[in-house]
């Protein structure tokens, strides 16, 4: 377990990227890591199968939490989709190869599951995007994948990284196919009553100017 100094949650994951990004929006957190077969099952649909990674993964990090220990775990996991087929993290560059010739050319979805346990129980949510892809040539995969860049990510690039130069086109979270949706993150963590903004910022020196209420004649 890596800890903070005093940390508001637990961050289920060893990404460098979601940590970055938590860090993004102020959120103190310690690591711990969860080891979850991240096997699709047969006939799960991929956005059933990324919400049931994320919560195992918080499910597995908060039951190696010291007793009495009531902060909330977050985890995460994000996959690449092509029509209804999943693309996972490639291992070698043959898989390389067939997954950035499958999104040449064409769109694909990207699903990011984050799941939250807290004391008042769990809660889940799912950021849907999609990317669309330039076409690719034969080289500039291979060059890719000997870069190292695609070997930890799913679908095969990062989008943060050289990935970035083979979308032509997003819509939708670039946090979220980053591997860590905000905006579902934020409200999940505010649900669970931790501000991410202080309560400082509305203390402004300059007072807010008041709206005169509309009346009626």
């Amino acid at each position: 377990m890596m800890s903070d100094a005093d940390p508001q949650i637990y961050l289920a994951s060893r990404s460098p990227r979601r940590r970055e990004l938590l860090t993004q929006i102020g959120v103190r957190f310690a690591v711990v890591e969860a080891e979850v077969d991240e096997t699709c099952r047969p006939g799960e649909h991929p956005e059933d199968y990324v919400l049931r990674v994320a919560l195992e993964k918080a499910r597995q990090a908060h039951a190696a939490l010291p007793a009495g220990d009531s902060r909330p775990v977050l985890g995460a996991d994000t996959t690449v989709v092509v029509g209804e087929h999943i693309l996972g993290k490639p291992t070698t560059l043959e898989d390389c190869l067939a997954m950035m010739q499958s999104l040449s050319g064409r769109s694909h979805r990207v699903l990011t599951a984050v799941a939250l346990i807290a004391p008042d129980g769990e809660r889940t949510d799912l950021s849907e995007s999609r990317v669309t892809f330039r076409s690719l040539t034969q080289d500039e995969c291979l060059r890719y994948w000997l870069t190292g860049e695609p070997q930890d990510k799913a679908g095969g690039y990062g989008i943060q990284g050289l990935g970035a130069l083979f979308i032509a086109g997003l819509n939708g979270s670039y946090s979220g196919v980053m591997g860590l949706p905000l905006f579902e993150t934020g409200r999940l963590l505010g649900q669970a009553g931790i501000e991410l903004i202080p309560n400082t910022a509305v203390r402004a020196s300059v007072p807010i100017a008041q709206v005169p209420t509309e009346t009626t004649p």
